[in-house]
């Protein structure tokens, strides 16, 4: 049974590639006989070719009318108009001149905060998160106060003043959810400065 399988097989190859083979065949031999392209002859001989003139072409009719059957057309193109507006240099914006005095310290007014409306209960919560993780905050900078620190250690320290700061001024000024939030960031960096220790 494997035999004939085989046999079979081979037969359908045969069949499939004998078209190939014949056209495959007959290309080459087109190429081959239809020889070099740069041997051929050109169709036209150009040595010819310079010879050639065109022949111009005679009228029969005798009279020849002087007069131009089409009129002069003359386009007359208007002015472009006016720009609608002229351009004007914006004003120049004024300048207010430093007082004299230049012993008087500038003073920024404060920037408005907008504060967030809470009730009592929750504005003493929050008052009392605060007080609770200042406290805390406080206690480990003195623990560290006493020691010495490292650049990195001192660093922490001062970034744990500053947010202390910040939330008392947040406290004073009534936002008392921002000063928590501060607060805790105070305790949090606190704890790593006393476990750093």
């Amino acid at each position: 049974m494997a035999m004939t399988e085989s046999s079979a097989r081979t037969r359908i190859v045969v069949a499939q590639t004998r078209p190939l083979i014949f056209f495959g065949a007959l290309s080459s031999l087109a190429i081959l006989l239809s020889g070099c392209a740069a041997q051929r002859k050109p169709a036209i001989p150009w040595t010819t070719a310079v010879l050639v003139r065109p022949v111009a072409l005679q009228t029969s009719s005798p009279a020849i009318d002087l007069e131009d059957p089409v009129p002069d057309l003359r386009m007359e193109i208007p002015p472009p108009p006016p720009p609608l507006a002229a351009r004007i240099a914006p004003p120049r914006p004024r300048v207010s001149v430093p007082s004299q005095n230049q012993n008087s310290v500038s003073v920024k007014p404060a920037a408005p905060q907008v504060v967030p409306d809470l009730t009592t209960q929750e504005s003493a919560s929050l008052q009392q998160e605060t007080n609770e993780s200042l406290n805390a905050a406080e206690r480990n900078l003195k623990a560290a106060s006493g020691k010495s620190l490292t650049a990195a250690q001192s660093d922490l320290a001062s970034k744990v003043r500053s947010f202390i700061s910040d939330a008392r001024e947040a406290g004073h000024a009534g936002d008392w959810a921002r000063a928590r939030d501060l607060a805790k960031k105070a305790q949090v960096l606190s704890e790593q400065l006393a476990d750093s220790l």
